[in-house]
């Protein structure tokens, strides 16, 4: 894992309603009918983001770049927040412009890494159609390129980085033959989150990427960090992201599938010791994805464990990847994301 993950401490604060969140029906829902205790932690998180966001759109709190931007600005537009005319529409504005500025307009990469730029391809295609390009950049000092632009030389430069990976995936750095499914994962969701978005995204690199992490998969639901073969450990983060991109990507039929989600199904009630924010983050979306009656279980554990350790000030840690991340464990709440479709 690169220093964009790290492990959240928290100072606890209210009492969580249980009952609320038993009641919850069976049936998904779409922006309604959300717990209350969620509107809470959300809107305490979200005012804080937007008070330590700087005047350049960016946060920076011990981890910066266009990926912690993008996390921010999806925890934004989660809980359904008009980006053009919302509460919250100036700050996302501003962090949508520093990612659109901070890429290179040669090689579309969108730096510090290709988790930035995986995370970074994500916040954009869900901003897509969402952002008036005018308000976008009304004000701004430099007018940059669209959002379809960017979007399409950031594909590009994720196509170009997997043809150059012998193993079909992806690693830190744009240039580098090795990959890992942990980068891989920030990157091929990107992707076909922009393929959600009706971007033109190559299906040979979005089956290759698949391929890759079936090669990774034990028949056990285990999935290996990196060397393209089989899975070792019992790493819940990798099978969470591996449950979840097959979701997404249209393969829930494979058999290495259905052994993702018994492999996360049943471990309902585990803590992630490294890079606890992280894991909800995924843990969410595959969980939702595949076994819905499991991710109602799930999220009231979490949303009781986010209740009792958001700290006062609304924040998660103190930083703003892991208050973004926090947030985004919790959005499926509210479901308006284009990425949370089922």
């Amino acid at each position: 894992m690169n220093s964009l993950l790290f492990e959240l401490t928290g100072i606890a604060v209210l009492t969580l309603s249980v009952s609320t969140l038993d009641a919850q029906d069976s049936t998904p829902r779409f922006g309604s009918e959300v717990p209350p205790e969620v509107d809470a932690i959300y809107e305490r998180g979200l005012a804080w983001l937007a008070e330590r966001q700087g005047e350049d759109g960016s946060w920076k709190d011990g981890q910066s770049g266009p990926g912690v931007d993008g996390i921010c600005v999806m925890a934004f537009l989660a809980s359904g927040e008009d980006a053009n005319f919302g509460r919250w529409a100036s700050p996302i504005r501003k962090a949508v412009r520093k990612i659109i500025l901070a890429q290179d307009e040669t090689t579309g990469y969108i730096p510090n890494s290709m988790y930035h730029h995986g995370f970074a391809l994500l916040a954009l295609s869900e901003v897509y159609g969402a952002v008036d390009e005018e308000l976008l950049w009304q004000g701004a000092e430099k007018r940059g390129p669209s959002v379809a632009k960017v979007l399409q030389l950031a594909i590009e430069c994720a196509t170009n980085s997997q043809k150059k990976n012998r193993w079909g995936g992806w690693r830190y750095n744009p240039d580098a033959t090795d990959a890992d499914t942990s980068v891989s994962g920030a990157v091929l969701m990107g992707l076909l989150g922009a393929r959600n978005a009706g971007m033109k995204v190559p299906d040979f690199t979005i089956d290759g990427a698949l391929e890759y992490f079936r090669r990774n998969t034990s028949r056990d639901g285990s999935v290996a960090y990196s060397g393209g073969f089989g899975g070792m450990g019992t790493s819940m983060n990798r099978s969470s992201i591996a449950t979840l991109v097959a979701a997404v990507g249209k393969q829930k039929d494979e058999e290495k599938f259905a052994a993702t989600v018994k492999h996360i199904t049943t471990r309902l009630e585990h803590r992630e010791g490294s890079y606890p924010e992280y894991f909800r983050y995924y843990m969410a979306q595959a969980l939702f994805q595949s076994d819905y009656e499991a991710w109602k279980k799930w999220n009231v554990l979490t949303i009781r464990y986010l209740n009792d350790t958001q700290a006062e000030d609304g924040s998660f840690n103190r930083n703003s990847y892991s208050t973004g991340m926090s947030l985004l464990a919790l959005a499926l709440n509210y479901r308006f994301l284009p990425i949370y479709e089922r």
